[in-house]
């Protein structure tokens, strides 16, 4: 048995684990729709969201991305979850938990993240949606620590790590899908831990 499988065995599909889906006051984090896609493919190639990615994603590319997060979740109950206004309906991105599948120097880990479309920035969503989770990981699956990463430059989501209560590291490391002359390579990495966890923040 891997490592992983030993730390996490509920991400292997261990425990049957239903589509499990969150709420906030404002936001819906669900299992992926077909409707979902065309938002989705214009925010990966909205060069303002993508500006911290290597690259912008074609239509296909978009839609094999949310095919891999559908089946995620349908396969242990929980992933990077589409995010849904609740007043109106309207699918907004992507927020929730993740296991990376790059060879990371602090593998294995879970990882909180979140992508939105340019229209629902500056109110909140990412961080309100992101406490749902983070909640989730920590009282739900038992988590000892959620990780996030990003470019070192990307301020606007190291902002909302601070905000979920997370502190640097100090460990920047280089992302290895990233070629590693790009500005984008370095990384930073931010950590939680459950004994740290407060839900009030």
């Amino acid at each position: 048995m891997s490592s992983l499988k030993r730390q996490y065995p509920f991400m292997f599909g261990d425990t049957d684990l239903p589509t499990i889906e969150l709420s906030s006051a404002r936001v819906k984090l669900r299992q992926w729709q077909t409707s979902d896609l065309p938002v989705f493919a214009a925010l990966n190639r909205d060069p303002e969201v993508m500006a911290y990615c290597p690259d912008l994603l074609s239509p296909t590319a978009s839609d094999q991305l949310a095919s891999r997060l559908q089946a995620d979740i349908a396969k242990r109950g929980w992933g990077f979850w589409a995010a849904e206004l609740k007043a109106t309906g309207e699918f907004i991105g992507f927020v929730g938990l993740n296991t990376p599948s790059a060879d990371l120097p602090f593998s294995p880990c879970v990882e909180i993240g979140w992508r939105l479309a340019r229209p629902y920035w500056r109110s909140g969503y990412a961080t309100e949606a992101a406490k749902t989770a983070l909640e989730f990981g920590f009282n739900a699956l038992g988590l000892p620590e959620i990780v996030a990463f990003t470019s070192q430059q990307n301020f606007r989501s190291r902002a909302v790590m601070l905000r979920l209560g997370m502190h640097n590291t100090e460990q920047n490391f280089l992302h290895p899908h990233i070629a590693p002359d790009s500005p984008l390579a370095e990384h930073v990495l931010f950590s939680l831990r459950a004994e740290n966890y407060n839900p009030a923040t």
